[in-house]
């Protein structure tokens, strides 16, 4: 269909509002307050068969906001060692092999609305074929992903091709070896996923930091050392993007390397 952005957006929340069976939401006039009703409309709806045409919209829409935010390549950064990059932006406009998320152990993605998390955002940006392509693996294997695994799916409407999905470990109350452990399995995990898939780089969000309550100097000093040890280990030349979106984790990142 050929439709200016402003039309995409609109009739998304249109299609949206009609498969809920919800005529009573005014589709707001302010281009922010459309741009929130949408993905919250995209971020509660469930996994669930999709219309060709949906997507087709939904795809050309999504990535012409990916355009408009600017996509970051892996040659458009600077090494801080060899193999090894920090990086501080929006790790769904960066364009690499894979990127990893930091999932819930259902795996399908952030359900609340507009939410602030790294797994809400990467699965607003990549469109709703993202959950349901993981809502398939989660029926296929019939339980809930355990903490420190990981999979992989495509990417879809990201700059990335694929996306590396993983289970944190939540800390509550003081941190213990086992959640240290769990962790560390975490970066050995996504790593062994992306290079068994031919991905030559890979971006790392902070896993388990934030809402996880993993201390965030702890967490950047296993995810160093986790990495280092399994390049020395395998001889593997993977590109690692340590990416960060706080000034907190920048600046221990940048002092750890």
């Amino acid at each position: 269909m050929n439709m200016t952005q402003d039309e995409r957006r609109i009739w998304l929340i249109r299609a949206l509002l009609d498969e809920r069976q919800n005529d009573t939401v005014a589709i707001p006039q302010d281009e922010t307050e459309q741009k929130r009703l949408l993905r919250g409309l995209m971020n509660v709806r469930p996994p669930m068969p999709i219309g060709r045409d949906f997507l087709d919209v939904q795809d050309a829409y999504l990535q012409e906001v990916t355009r408009e935010k600017g996509v970051t390549q892996l040659c458009d950064l600077t090494p801080v060692r060899p193999h090894r990059y920090l990086w501080r932006g929006d790790i769904t406009t960066l364009e690499v092999d894979a990127i990893v998320n930091a999932a819930n152990s259902q795996l399908l993605g952030c359900f609340s609305p507009n939410h602030g998390c790294i797994d809400n955002a990467i699965h607003t940006y990549a469109g709703l074929q993202l959950r349901d392509i993981c809502n398939t693996i989660m029926r296929t294997q019939g339980h809930e992903e355990r903490t420190g695994t990981a999979k992989l799916t495509p990417a879809f409407n990201l700059p990335a091709t694929y996306v590396v999905h993983t289970v944190g470990p939540i800390v509550y109350g003081p941190l213990r070896e086992h959640h240290e452990k769990l962790l560390a399995s975490c970066y050995r995990s996504c790593l062994g996923t992306a290079v068994a898939n031919g991905c030559k780089s890979i971006a790392f969000c902070c896993i388990s930091t934030g809402v996880f309550h993993f201390p965030n100097r702890r967490a950047a000093e296993i995810a160093i050392d986790t990495v280092d040890k399994y390049t020395a280990e395998t001889g593997s030349e993977i590109d690692v993007i340590f990416n960060v979106w706080k000034e907190q984790d920048y600046a221990i990142y940048r002092s750890l390397l």
